[in-house]
């Protein structure tokens, strides 16, 4: 049995006395469990007097004020003080406020704020409601009074069928712990429904978006797809080789010289053009206008030529590998012989093609070489002509022979007249000289002083001014150096116009084939597991975008 406190005044409300009444047996052996066998009753309300104003009535009330004072400073939103009201009348409590229905949750032992899931179902312990009952006061704590809980008698009745027999509520109330389990039960079972009907609305869009779609896919790979047969093929393009080239020469032997070839040869090989020549050649359109063809691979009769070229493109694959020069090639056909034939005829029609590349070239070539060599001709000419005219303006026809010969006769008329000269010396050193012989050597050293003045006279006018025989020797060595040149020109135009006219008569493009085109005995395609997988996640990435757009925007209406 517990005392009242003497306070004066502890927490006084100024609206009014607070009345707190004393709780019924009844209520008290619920909520109290064993703890209302072992303490005595407390005496009757009515012997006992009502507690007066500024007083409080027991220890209970004290603690309870005290703790939901520290609920109110804890700053609890108002989304948690509703959470917490609905959480205790969930567990039949009886709050006054949200702060106390907060006080009494934590008084139970349970979090008022904790998210749980409605499918765990709560097993009642023995000796208390929801949780084994009042937890025991902690040493030194005052014990508190269970809180009032709603009397299980009020109870309201259920609604019954119309019509029938009629039924009354009736008297046995059951168990609020075995309540809530069946109500609980009932929440699962209807979440369990729920989740049994999405799953099922799932399964059912799975199999019509998904599943459904492959299961076609696969028929047709399987069974309706008609049997392609490929034929492989590798080729090189190679350059004829020229000597004469010069520096182009030094990248003949790699696959720089023909790239630009090899590309060429690729696109050409994709084009309509080809598809065009192999029709007419092979018949292209008839092969893939039978009958036993399935629909989605057989040409229409009397197709366009357009869709004659999309199915042209679909059946043919050609690659280039610019590291090795090579280009790949394979061919699709309903017959493995016609697959090997349009194969063949493809790679004649690329040789020819990559030949023509050049062809205009060559021409260019023969025609410019031609020119030039008519050029050269020409210059030749009148260098000829102009060394002849040199030759006839001229005194002399070898100025320069002129020339050295005067040179020859100083030479000699200077060694004579020294030699006379010696000779008349010798006669003017005797005492008494013979006069005949002064005199005779006088006159010869005379005359041939006279003669070497002229001589140099003749060659000083041979050597000097415009029209001597040194300018005109000049202009003849000059005449003679073009006229070589011009031979040397003339000659180059002649093995020029030979070089232009042998390329252009000869093949400049081989086309070497490394993997010749072999008829498939089984076929290669439809490969009917890979494209049925990959129908599978095709079809599975377009419902699962279709999916998260359709979540996307519904959450953004919603919202």
């Amino acid at each position: 049995m517990t005392t009242k406190p003497k306070a004066k005044k502890f927490r006084v409300r100024r609206s009014a006395a607070i009345e707190t009444p004393a709780p019924e047996a009844p209520a008290n052996e619920a909520a109290g469990g064993a703890a209302s066998e072992t303490q005595p009753q407390a005496p009757s309300q009515k012997g006992a007097a009502a507690p007066r104003a500024g007083e409080v009535s027991s220890a209970a009330q004290v603690a309870g004020e005290t703790d939901m004072d520290a609920i109110r400073r804890e700053g609890l939103t108002g989304r948690q003080l509703r959470m917490a009201r609905r959480v205790a009348q969930k567990h039949g409590l009886a709050p006054t406020s949200d702060f106390d229905a907060v006080r009494l949750l934590r008084a139970r032992g349970i979090d008022p704020f904790q998210r749980t899931n409605m499918l765990e179902l709560v097993v009642p312990e023995a000796g208390g409601f929801g949780g084994g009952g009042a937890k025991p006061p902690a040493p030194g704590q005052a014990a508190q009074a269970p809180a009032p809980r709603p009397d299980p008698k009020i109870q309201l009745p259920q609604t019954v069928p119309a019509g029938g027999k009629a039924q009354l509520p009736s008297t046995q109330m059951a168990n609020p712990a075995e309540r809530r389990a069946a109500e609980i039960m009932k929440i699962q079972k209807d979440l369990a429904a729920r989740r049994r009907k999405k799953l099922m609305l799932l399964l059912t869009r799975l199999a019509f978006f998904v599943f459904l779609p492959t299961i076609i896919a696969g028929y047709y790979f399987y069974i309706v797809a008609t049997p392609m047969y490929s034929t492989k093929s590798a080729f090189l393009i190679l350059k004829a080789e020229n000597a004469a080239s010069g520096m182009g020469s030094l990248f003949s032997g790699t696959q720089f010289a023909t790239n630009q070839d090899a590309i060429a040869v690729q696109s050409y090989l994709l084009s309509k053009d080809a598809m065009l020549r192999l029709d007419e050649d092979e018949g292209f359109k008839a092969h893939y206008e039978q009958d036993w063809i399935d629909p989605i691979q057989r040409l229409e009769e009397g197709a366009s030529n357009e869709d004659a070229y999309k199915l042209y493109k679909r059946n043919i694959e050609i690659g280039y590998d610019p590291a090795e020069g090579v280009v790949k090639m394979e061919i699709m056909a309903a017959d493995p012989e016609t697959a090997a034939r349009f194969s063949n005829a493809l790679i004649g029609y690329a040789e020819e093609r990559v030949d023509n590349l050049s062809l205009r070239k060559r021409s260019n070539a023969v025609t410019d070489a031609e020119e030039g060599l008519e050029d050269a001709q020409e210059a030749r000419y009148e260098a000829q002509e102009r060394l002849v005219r040199l030759q006839q303006e001229g005194a002399v026809i070898d100025p320069e022979g002129r020339i050295a010969a005067l040179r020859g006769q100083i030479n000699n008329v200077e060694i004579q007249l020294q030699e006379k000269r010696l000779a008349l010396q010798a006669l003017l050193d005797n005492a008494r000289p013979n006069q005949a012989k002064v005199d005779g050597a006088q006159g010869d050293v005379r005359r041939l002083e006279n003669l070497l003045a002229e001589l140099n006279s003749e060659m000083t006018t041979a050597t000097t001014g415009e029209d001597s025989l040194a300018e005109v020797a000049v202009q003849i060595k000059l005449a003679e150096a073009d006229l070589g040149t011009r031979d040397m020109m003339l000659q180059t135009a002649l093995e020029r116009l030979e070089q232009a006219r042998r390329d252009a008569v000869s093949q400049a493009r081989y086309l070497t084939t490394s993997v010749v085109p072999v008829a498939s005995e089984d076929p290669s395609y439809p490969r009917k597991f890979e494209n049925t997988i990959l129908s599978f996640l095709i079809f599975s990435g377009i419902y699962l975008m279709i999916s998260l757009t359709a979540s996307i925007l519904r959450e953004q209406v919603s919202s």
